[in-house]
């Protein structure tokens, strides 16, 4: 698979973002790479769980821009942040680095998310002229209030591990060291678990904004592509790459 590295272990899918030199940014080859590792973990039974984590200083730096720009009309993002929210198997993330974007709104579909104490979070999407999607904009605000999501997506400014805890977006902190192992840990927990009373479960944790969520997601996606073809953006990611000397 590009830029991503899949095993699968004593039940366990486990996943790993491949692109340290890019900070684990997303291509569209990668989001296809994912979507693909979820649909096969809920079409086969001997598959229980599924690990997310990345490589390098980085969990997931968000879209590669210059593959987003080169193919805005892509919809390998959606894709996948509609399988990931669908999915049947519980998903446990390991946020050993920076998280940003779409890196951090992943982790609103993920059923444990741990993180190592020097992670770096950011939705960022404000300063590229861009908007919230994963239906960040309808699960945020749920689950912690409109101020405080109102102060992580309108400022965009970053936020430690410990922040994303007391927010419910990560579930434990721990030693950049303690973090895989404590990941793999809780994993195995889970896949020695009765299988379908696991899905099941998690279905019943999620019907309640299934639909919403699904709703919010095609609402977002139809604003983003207006805000990609206005000046604003076009102007802001100018300055961006000529800021980079890039593109």
């Amino acid at each position: 698979m590009p830029n991503t590295r899949i095993t699968h272990t004593n039940h366990i899918l486990q996943i790993q973002l491949n692109r340290p030199q890019k900070k684990n940014a997303l291509t569209p080859a990668m989001y296809d790479a994912l979507r693909h590792a979820i649909e096969r973990a809920d079409a086969d039974d001997s598959i229980r769980v599924i690990t997310l984590t990345g490589s390098g200083d980085s969990f997931c730096a968000g879209n590669d821009l210059n593959s987003f720009l080169d193919d805005p009309g892509s919809d390998a993002a959606a894709r996948f942040i509609k399988a990931l929210a669908r999915a049947k198997t519980p998903i446990v993330a390991a946020v050993n680095g920076v998280a940003v974007g779409v890196g951090l709104t992943m982790l609103l579909h993920c059923d444990l998310v741990y993180a190592a104490e020097s992670a770096q979070f950011n939705f960022a999407f404000i300063d590229l002229g861009l908007l919230p999607e994963a239906a960040s904009s309808y699960l945020l605000p749920r689950m912690i209030g409109y101020s405080r999501a109102a102060e992580l997506l309108l400022l965009g400014e970053p936020f430690s591990a410990e922040k994303a805890r007391g927010c419910g977006i990560v579930t434990q902190v721990v030693a950049a060291g303690e973090l895989e192992a404590l990941a793999q840990s809780k994993a195995a927990q889970l896949a020695a678990k009765p299988p379908e009373a696991l899905r099941q479960t998690k279905m019943l944790l999620r019907r309640g904004n299934a639909k919403a969520v699904e709703e919010t997601m095609d609402i977002e996606l139809d604003m983003i592509g207006e805000r990609l073809v206005s000046d604003e953006v076009r102007e802001i990611m100018q300055a961006f790459f000529a800021r980079r000397g890039t593109r």
